[in-house]
Formats: C-alpha cells, sequence, structure tokens
C-alpha cells in the first residue's frame, strides 16, 4: 500500500490598509471607507464605511481577524498603531501605499460621488455605502485590480 504524505503549508498574507473620504449630504459631513488590499492581487479584502474613528476600524479589523495577515502596509494616523493587533506586522510609510492610493484615485475617477470638486456627492448614508460596496464587488472583490476587458 503506497503511504500518502501531506505537505504543511503556512498562508501568510501582506496588505495594504487606507481610508479616503468623501461627502454625504453636504461637504461639512464626511464619510470615510476603510479597506485592506492583498498587495500581490490587488484584491480588496474587507472594507469599512464610516467615521473616521477607532470603533470604524475595530469593525474592520474584526472582519479579518480570521485571515492570516502578516504584513500591514499603512500610512501614519494614530488608529492603526493604537489597535492593531500585536501580531500584525506594521510598516509604515506612503512609499509601501502607493497600490492602495492608486486605488483611491480610481474610486473618484470611476464614481463621480467620490470626486472632491463635484456637486453631485450623495444625499444618504445608505445610498453612498452601497454604491462604493457594489463598485468593490464589481471590479475589485472577486477580481483584483480593474480592468478594461472584465467579463460579466
Amino acid at each position: 500500500m503506497k503511504q500518502c504524505s501531506f505537505l504543511e503549508v503556512d498562508m501568510h498574507y501582506s496588505t495594504e490598509w487606507d481610508e479616503y473620504w468623501s461627502f454625504v449630504g453636504s461637504k461639512k459631513k464626511q464619510r470615510w471607507t476603510w479597506y485592506i488590499v492583498e498587495r500581490k492581487s490587488g484584491i480588496i479584502i474587507a472594507w469599512e464605511n464610516g467615521r473616521r474613528k477607532d470603533e470604524v476600524l475595530e469593525s474592520l479589523l474584526a472582519s479579518v481577524e480570521d485571515i492570516p495577515i502578516n504584513f500591514c502596509f499603512t500610512d501614519d494616523w494614530g488608529a492603526y498603531q493604537r489597535l492593531f493587533p500585536y501580531e500584525y506586522r506594521q510598516i509604515i510609510g506612503k512609499g509601501n501605499t502607493w497600490k492602495i492610493e492608486r486605488k483611491n484615485l480610481n474610486f473618484r475617477t470611476h464614481i463621480k460621488r467620490l470626486n472632491r470638486k463635484t456637486i453631485c456627492f450623495s444625499k444618504n448614508e445608505q445610498i453612498h455605502d452601497n454604491v462604493i460596496g457594489m463598485y468593490i464587488e464589481r471590479f475589485y472583490y472577486k477580481n483584483g485590480t480593474y480592468s478594461s476587458n472584465f467579463k460579466t
């Protein structure tokens, strides 16, 4: 009888974390989208909409607690340093977050209600969050990077 051997593999992900803002109702009411990108594939693995408060980051962290994240590339926003678990190796600096910063530009280019100089911002938080969620589902969540040859 043949002996079977199994290969043990530990998977760990390198991620980029960032947040961008837009408006809901008026320019005084900022709405933030926090999200995480897996560096190699460009897939958005999780996102949260809300204010720029620790509670929103805590919710985002809870949504990825079962994913073996090894490296976290972030900007210098204090919430990351306060709330990241010990096992996340945080690397701070804009030089390491250029992929996610590019995605921020794509968001603003493709979803006009996120453009800072437009008058067509959302008037309802739920609709605003749904538009962003549908965009992420369509172009980033399942497929990695935005592509003009995306097939439905």
